[in-house]
C-alpha cells in the first residue's frame, strides 16, 4: 500500500491539515494518509506544546470518520527530538509491505536540504509537496525526480492563531472539527 506520512505537532490539528490530507488521499496515488504526531519537532519551541497523548487524541477525534486516515504515535517511543529520516527508516523496517512517501509543505521544502539525511529520504521515499502562501520558489534548493507537486487549496491557518483565539475567548468554530473543539473545551486547553 502506498502511504503518505503527514508529520506535525498538530497543536491542535485543524481544518487546514485535514484539507491537505484529503487532497492527498483523494487526488494522488496515495491510498492512505497517516498523521504522525511528533512529540518534539527539532525546529519548534516546546513551550506551548500540549502533551503528545492529548495531541494524538485530537487527531483521532478529527479523522475518526475517514477510513483513508490513520493517527500514528510511532515517534512517541523514539529518541527525541524526532528526525523524519529515522522515523521513515523505522516504519520501513516495521512495515516492509508499504511504500511510504513524505507529505510536506513548500515552506518546508525551502529548508529541506538542512534535514537529517535528506538525500536518503529523497532517494528511498520521495515527497508530495503542497503549496504554501508566501513561499519564494526561487529559494527552493532541492530539485529531484522523486518530488511531486500536488495542487491543493492554500489555507493559511495557523495553530498559533487558533491557540491565541481560544485563549482570548474568540470563536474557532470553522477552524477546528467539532469533536476537537469539544475536547479542547472539556480539557480547558490553551486558556
Amino acid at each position: 500500500m502506498r502511504i503518505g506520512l503527514f508529520f506535525g505537532s498538530f497543536n491542535p490539528i485543524h481544518i487546514g491539515h485535514l484539507v491537505i490530507a484529503d487532497v492527498m488521499a483523494d487526488q494522488t496515488d496515495l491510498e492512505q494518509v497517516w498523521f504522525v504526531v511528533s512529540p518534539l519537532n527539532p525546529f519548534k519551541s516546546s513551550s506551548t506544546l500540549l502533551h503528545e497523548f492529548d495531541r494524538l487524541k485530537m487527531v483521532e477525534l478529527a479523522i475518526a470518520d475517514n477510513y483513508k486516515f490513520k493517527a500514528s504515535d510511532v515517534e512517541f517511543n523514539m529518541p527525541r527530538p524526532s528526525y523524519t529520516a529515522d522515523t521513515l527508516a523505522y516504519l520501513s523496517d516495521k512495515y516492509p509491505q508499504h511504500d511510504f512517501q513524505l507529505i510536506i509543505g513548500e515552506d518546508n521544502l525551502v529548508h529541506f536540504h538542512k534535514w537529517k539525511n535528506y538525500e536518503s529520504v529523497l532517494e528511498n521515499f520521495g515527497l508530495y509537496v503542497y503549496p504554501r502562501p508566501q513561499v519564494d520558489k526561487s529559494k527552493i534548493k532541492v530539485k529531484h525526480p522523486h518530488i511531486k507537486y500536488v495542487d491543493s487549496p492554500m489555507l493559511d491557518i495557523s495553530a498559533t492563531f487558533i491557540r491565541n483565539s481560544i485563549r482570548n475567548e474568540h470563536s474557532v468554530q470553522y477552524l477546528l472539527p467539532s469533536p476537537v473543539i469539544d475536547y479542547i473545551r472539556f480539557k480547558k486547553f490553551y486558556i
